[in-house]
């Protein structure tokens, strides 16, 4: 099986996707750092000389070289089911998860780093969390589209755990 975990930005995807690639005994890739990789250069980068739309381009080239396998647990970025088709190639490359993090734990997770964020970089306090609000609703409805929703509200190794117990994966 192959494991998409979803959500916005600062919901402990790659945490999670380590610990539950991990416990499963299975490989793990982040998308994102795939991205770098494949680029040569950092996300904040990309989006800095060539742009959002570019990077959402290079994005959907990433997701659509992926191959479906069995044993992978993949970590997606924020706004990756959101665009081109890919909620459809993440759907017939395995089994979406979406990790469901409420509006004020974003702020919290993301204050310590919004700078490395390109969406969010140099907003105040109270923009920020009005940037995250307002996002968070625009993508919500793809989020939604996943075949699992599991709410991050423990520990990352709990919330590991439930999505195991959730697929029902020994």
């Amino acid at each position: 099986m192959q494991i998409f975990l979803m959500g916005f930005m600062g919901s402990g995807k790659s945490t999670i996707g380590k610990i539950l690639a991990d416990k499963l005994n299975y490989e793990f890739l982040d998308l994102d750092a795939q991205i770098e990789k494949n680029e040569k250069r950092s996300i904040e980068k990309i989006f800095q000389t060539e742009g959002e739309a570019y990077f959402r381009k290079v994005e959907a080239k990433a997701l659509n070289n992926l191959k479906k396998r069995k044993n992978r647990v993949v970590s997606l970025g924020g706004g990756t089911p959101c665009y081109s088709n890919n909620m459809f190639i993440i759907s017939k490359l395995g089994t979406p998860v979406y990790i469901q993090t409420s509006q004020d734990r974003l702020v919290q997770n993301l204050s310590k780093d919004q700078n490395k964020r390109p969406l969010l970089k140099g907003l105040n306090k109270v923009r920020l969390k009005t940037k995250i609000g307002s996002m968070l609703r625009a993508r919500t409805s793809f989020y939604n589209k996943a075949n699992y929703k599991i709410r991050n509200n423990a520990s990352p190794e709990r919330i590991a755990e439930r999505i195991r117990n959730k697929l029902d994966l020994d």
